[in-house]
């Protein structure tokens, strides 16, 4: 009898449906340029939050892998990001101008009702002054842009190395 159990293989990989960068090359390096510009004036921390959060809303595995990897490579804890998932109920890990950029990004990313609260955006307003709001709403819409491309196109998740893309 062994000692050493043979590992579980892990299911395969998909490939991506699409590998829609190359076809568009314009509108990625588009995309490129806003998301720099839309990071401009975030704390890093933050930003990494807001795009992981906006990430699991949508589902994009890609981007949860892409941005707990920036997270963490910018001090961001393991038990924060883990947090996430459930920001609502673990409120006490976050401060409260996290915890109004986590309540905007769930409603700006999740627009059934077809608008933003007023009590959400004015929530955020008492955080962040007007360029840094602006900054924030910038990122979230561009964080929702990158998950609808992962998303649409099945981009495959695991390979991304912090810092990767900047």
């Amino acid at each position: 009898m062994s000692t050493h159990e043979e590992p579980v293989p892990y299911a395969p990989e998909e490939p991506a449906r699409l590998r829609w960068a190359q076809h568009a090359p314009e509108v990625y390096k588009a995309m490129i340029q806003l998301d720099a510009v839309a990071n401009q004036g975030l704390d890093p921390r933050l930003r990494e939050l807001v795009k992981i959060r906006a990430s699991q809303v949508n589902h994009c595995a890609r981007c949860l892998d892409m941005h707990s990897k920036d997270a963490l490579a910018a001090g961001e804890s393991v038990e924060r990001i883990i947090q996430l998932g459930a920001w609502e109920e673990s409120r006490h890990f976050y401060t409260e101008k996290e915890l109004a950029a986590l309540e905007l990004t769930d409603a700006i990313t999740v627009l059934t009702d077809g608008f933003v609260p007023d009590e959400v955006y004015e929530r955020a307003a008492k955080h962040f002054d007007e360029a840094e709001l602006s900054q924030l709403i910038a990122a979230i819409a561009v964080i929702n842009a990158w998950n609808r491309f992962g998303v649409s196109t099945r981009s495959p998740a695991g390979h991304y190395h912090p810092g990767q893309h900047k």
